[in-house]
């Protein structure tokens, strides 16, 4: 009899933890969530939890509502791109079109500056052929102003391609994208005309007149050189949206840039020798220096852009210290070169009074 009692519970009244309780405390006890056998000897479990859902990261949450396209829905997508881009400069050759001979003038003024400077008679651009300013004055004049009035169009046509790839925060930055590289690209063809253009081409035409010889020049051989620089100076000056483009798709970091920006230097300043139409040194680092500093501006675009992704913020107050002196010591200098009244010569010592 002992061995039967053995596996049989007390009753609720005799020996168990709840005798002497209330009948309403006793119901309020919850059951131990253990094996429990029951009086037909079956084995009850608790019920399975399901598993808590993995936490899902708002960086996941954008890659998800990402658009997903095929490879050839991204073929199609970039011919619609260009026809747009092709559209846009279109309608931009035409307008430059009605003001073909205006913007003549105003090109060539470079040269007629130069050739008044050098006491050339009468300072005028040569037409060798007769299909010469047709060709130049009516189709490729147009083409090339064209090229700058739509680079905002055709900036946008490109970051309208890449947008779906970027998460939602780094698609706010279309019109700064647009802005920025629409105006570096027709500041670098304004810096070109104003400066390096006009100091090279009185250079080159000044060092032939030594040796008694008189300059003619064709207006297709100017207006070469001229799309040569003003080009390639507008697409050296996209320097620091290319780096802050890279940096946005993480293949290039502040950091690597810092620390390869010797061979950096050395690289822009061989560029700047193949773009420079001129081989003094002046001419050389009229390219040179700015391109320098548009590369560390790029650098630092890209600083900003990796700091606020890590959600850290920057020291601006160091940042607008050092800006403010390179500001007043530059200010500086343009104002003693007024005052004193010294200009910038294309030759040495490139100061005169």
């Amino acid at each position: 009899m002992e061995d039967d009692k053995q596996g049989v519970p007390p009753p609720e009244g005799e020996g168990s933890p709840q005798a002497g309780r209330p009948a309403s405390e006793a119901e309020v006890v919850p059951t131990p969530h253990v094996e429990v056998v029951a009086e037909s000897g079956l084995i009850r479990r608790p019920p399975m939890l399901p598993p808590p859902p993995p936490d899902v990261s708002p960086e996941d949450e954008e890659e998800e509502s990402m658009l997903r396209m095929s490879f050839m829905e991204h073929l199609e997508e970039l011919r619609s791109r260009i026809i747009k881009a092709l559209y846009g400069l279109g309608v931009a050759f035409l307008l430059a079109l009605i003001f073909a001979g205006k913007l003549w003038d105003i090109i060539s003024d470079p040269a007629v500056a130069a050739l008044k400077h050098l006491h050339v008679e009468p300072p005028q651009l040569a037409m060798l052929t007769p299909m010469e300013g047709f060709s130049v004055i009516w189709v490729e004049l147009p083409l090339l102003c064209s090229v700058f009035l739509a680079s905002p169009w055709v900036v946008y046509q490109v970051w309208a391609f890449i947008s779906p790839g970027l998460y939602k925060k780094e698609r706010r930055l279309a019109l700064p994208f647009v802005l920025l590289t629409a105006g570096l690209f027709i500041g670098g063809g304004l810096f070109a005309y104003f400066l390096a253009f006009r100091f090279g081409l009185e250079f080159l035409l000044g060092i032939g007149m030594m040796n008694n010889v008189r300059p003619v020049v064709s207006i297709t051989e100017y207006f070469d050189l001229f799309v040569n620089v003003t080009l390639g100076v507008g697409l050296v000056f996209e320097m620091p949206v290319l780096i802050f483009l890279l940096t946005l798709l993480r293949l290039l970091s502040p950091r690597f840039l810092l620390r390869h920006s010797r061979y950096a230097i050395l690289a822009i300043v061989i560029i700047a020798a193949i773009i420079t139409p001129t081989p003094d040194v002046f001419n050389l680092m009229l390219f040179a220096v700015p391109m320098c500093l548009l590369y560390f501006v790029g650098v630092f675009a890209g600083l900003v852009l990796v700091m606020r992704r890590e959600g850290r913020s920057l020291p601006w107050r160091k940042v607008v210290l050092i800006g403010s002196s390179v500001i007043l010591v530059v200010a500086a200098i343009v104002f003693l070169m007024l005052h004193y009244h010294v200009r910038l010569v294309p030759r040495w010592p490139y100061f005169t009074r």
